[in-house]
């Protein structure tokens, strides 16, 4: 059945972002004592907001973090964007099966729009997705709650039901399905916990080549027939 509405995570499913974003992220945990490697990052952390990882760090090492931690590591983040930022393979295609089939598309993201704006806008993506971003900084919980992803489909006019999520995260995973909403879950990265995805009810895939056809989508040249 094809979706009304389609809803992108933006880090891991539009931009490359999360090897350089775990990079950092291990560094700063390193620096309060915690042995985290980039790997281990990724499974702890993927998908999860910073106020919720800060959280977390305070509560493994014991030590009270600045108020500025979470500023530091965005910024940190940031700077290391500015190098650039490969766009998924594949995503524009699905873009274009979606605008080819009127079907309307958004972003739902943990990230803040200081960070999409850096990495979309360095990958390429922003002219596609500028007024259609929709960030857990907007809400009050960040994923694995809901919120953004009832934010997104409330603000494109949709219900729940209605909408599918495009993700690559534990977190997100559990976010869509919280919401009620059905998911897909990217699996392209060599890391991807495709077992625990498939548990939690998301259809896995692991190329954006093969998402239209899951999405019951059209043939570009049958649409455009």
């Amino acid at each position: 059945m094809k979706p009304e509405l389609v809803i992108f995570d933006c880090d891991g499913v539009l931009v490359d972002t999360e090897t350089i974003a775990n990079e950092v992220l291990s560094e700063f945990l390193q620096d309060i004592g915690l042995d985290l490697s980039p790997l281990d990052c990724h499974h702890r952390f993927n998908g999860t907001v910073m106020d919720d990882i800060k959280e977390e760090a305070e509560r493994m090492s014991g030590k009270k973090l600045p108020d500025d931690w979470v500023a530091q590591i965005q910024q940190a983040d940031l700077v290391a964007f500015e190098a650039g930022i490969e766009p998924i393979s594949g995503v524009l295609d699905v873009v274009a099966h979606l605008k080819a089939e009127g079907i309307p598309f958004c972003v739902g993201s943990s990230g803040r729009y200081e960070k999409m704006q850096m990495t979309l806008g360095t990958s390429g993506l922003w002219d596609t997705f500028k007024d259609v971003l929709y960030s857990s900084q907007d809400c009050e919980k960040g994923k694995p709650a809901p919120d953004v992803f009832l934010y997104a489909a409330e603000g494109m006019g949709f219900k729940p039901e209605q909408c599918v999520v495009i993700e690559d995260s534990i977190a997100g995973i559990k976010a869509a399905r919280a919401a009620g909403m059905r998911v897909f879950n990217y699996a392209g990265d060599s890391n991807a916990d495709v077992a625990q995805a498939q548990a939690l009810g998301a259809t896995t895939f692991g190329h954006m080549s093969e998402l239209p056809a899951l999405l019951g989508l059209v043939a570009l040249d049958k649409a455009s027939a």
